[in-house]
């Protein structure tokens, strides 16, 4: 997990959420859990599939579990845009799948700890 002394700036956080998402994106799920402070991506990963997959093939015929066995949707989510609170604390980022708006965002903190600042989440934020 990423640790700074200080409190980062929004462009430092901002470069770890796509980090964050540029390794799921490929694929690496324990490294993506190991980036920032928050328990495993498994409900990040259904959001994102409900979100995204499911909500354009509502009857379409898809095994439920079909966003575990074949991540490579994943490949085409993009950050859309940044939103930061009025505490400068919390962001949430709007993302895309193929171009396209989806429904669920993800929201992440930044939050001082014992051994320093460090960025948690990602909450789904619908």
């Amino acid at each position: 997990m990423k640790t700074w002394t200080e409190r980062p700036a929004k462009t430092d956080v901002e470069a770890a959420m796509c980090h964050y998402l540029g390794l799921l994106r490929a694929g690496k799920i324990l490294e993506a859990e190991q980036l920032v402070d928050h328990p495993p991506v498994r409900h990040v990963l259904k959001s994102l599939w409900d979100g995204s997959i499911a909500a354009g093939a509502a009857s379409g015929g898809l095994a439920v579990d079909a966003w575990e066995r074949d991540l490579s949707w994943l490949s085409e989510l993009d950050v859309a845009d940044f939103h930061w609170g009025d505490t400068g604390s919390h962001v949430y980022a709007e993302l895309t799948y193929r171009a396209q708006m989806i429904e669920v965002e993800l929201g992440f903190w930044v939050k001082a700890t014992d051994a320093g600042w460090v960025v948690a989440g990602p909450s789904t934020l619908w």
